[in-house]
């Protein structure tokens, strides 16, 4: 009998040279590269060319990979239709789930994803890459408004990524600090191995379905709240607390009822995550940039992860990257329902190139099981039952 492990628990799915993660140590590398050095000196659209290409680009390479982002971020007139007919209260993940799964059908997969043998179009693999990873932001952007009873803001080709996503978004230039602070939190969401949502992007790509069918699946299970939205529920968090002097009081009425203390503890961590020590220093920037006129929920957070490190420690649970992260975003002006579609945004660079080495060796996912059910038996007839 197969032995079986709840949830997959440490059981290797499959062989990657994508990122790396020591818990232990607090590590985490995209193919080989630190995440403190690409926060530090690279850009979201260097860092999605890194993860796709399996290197950092040359100059050429990357000012050709932007040109192609800037070009494809608009979207067909009748994705904004279909968005426009959704319902208002829907949540943005299930928006996005089903805009991109609706792109699908405007740029069907060609005849190398129909059989059987491995994806050698390159071209086809990139293209739809780029499209995918452009049009994300510009669709979150888009239910912002249209939710709201607005037409949606038109992207500019002369701005960034994530300067684009944040002038569609509030329809003002953006700040040059958030700017770059929201560029930083799209590198550190990029990629983190074999989660929920990046498995479901290798089993669905193993049917060789089409890539934007395999993205749509992606962002249903991320939209779990066992996977996404952490930061959301930290941003309630902190505001539930309300001031810094009262968060031990809170933190300890949570541990002694056994709760869950929101952007607390890794399953991949025995430390504290890396990217939440980057995004501390951020927030940090950031209140001295603005000379300590920012919200009051900084303040709060820092306490609650001071007394959090002293309950916690001794188990290995620390602030993970959703803890300081959300607090980011509501800097920004973005509502806190948003907050797993931006980790969706980001996260796409991640599930393409996992999407794309899966093509290169592919082998249909067909685990066992270990059956538990009743042993064999004749089927008895319903007028004697």
């Amino acid at each position: 009998m197969s032995e079986y492990l709840p949830g997959l628990a440490g059981v290797p799915a499959t062989k990657s040279n994508i990122s790396d993660i020591d818990g232990e140590k607090g590590i985490l590398a995209y193919r080989g590269y630190p995440i403190e050095q690409l926060a530090r000196h690279s850009s979201f659209e260097e860092t999605c060319l890194l993860l796709l290409d399996g290197r950092l680009p040359t100059g050429a390479e990357l000012d050709l990979f932007d040109q192609q982002l800037r070009e494809n971020r608009r979207v067909k007139y009748h994705i904004r239709g279909l968005m426009k007919n959704l319902p208002e209260s829907g949540h943005p993940m299930g928006m996005l789930q089903t805009a991109v799964a609706s792109l699908g059908m405007f740029y069907p997969a060609k005849e190398c994803l129909i059989g059987g043998d491995a994806c050698e179009d390159l071209n086809y693999i990139h293209n739809t890459t780029v499209k995918i990873i452009a049009r994300m932001a510009t669709m979150v952007a888009m239910w912002e408004h249209i939710r709201n009873g607005y037409d949606p803001v038109t992207p500019r080709p002369d701005l960034s990524y994530a300067e684009n996503f944040l002038y569609m978004f509030t329809g003002r230039k953006p700040d040059p600090m958030l700017a770059r602070i929201l560029d930083v939190c799209l590198i550190l969401h990029a990629e983190h191995t074999i989660n929920a949502s990046t498995f479901s992007v290798l089993v669905n790509g193993s049917t060789l379905a089409n890539p934007y069918s395999v993205i749509a699946a992606a962002i249903g299970a991320l939209s779990g709240p066992l996977h996404g939205g952490a930061n959301q529920r930290v941003v309630g968090m902190l505001k539930e607390i309300g001031t810094p002097d009262r968060a031990e009081e809170y933190v300890d009425r949570k541990l002694s009822n056994k709760e869950v203390i929101w952007g607390m503890g890794h399953r991949e961590y025995q430390t504290k995550d890396p990217r939440a020590t980057i995004l501390q220093k951020l927030v940090d920037e950031l209140v001295e940039a603005r000379g300590g006129d920012v919200n009051p929920m900084f303040e709060v957070a820092k306490q609650v992860e001071i007394i959090c490190e002293d309950r916690l420690a001794e188990k290995g649970v620390y602030a993970n990257v959703d803890f300081y992260s959300g607090i980011l975003y509501s800097e920004m002006g973005i509502p806190a329902d948003q907050f797993t579609a931006i980790f969706a945004i980001a996260r796409s660079a991640g599930w393409l190139a996992h999407w794309r080495e899966q093509l290169a060796d592919n082998r249909i996912f067909r685990p066992t099981q270990v059956y538990i059910g009743e042993p064999m038996r004749d089927y008895v007839p319903i007028a004697q039952r």
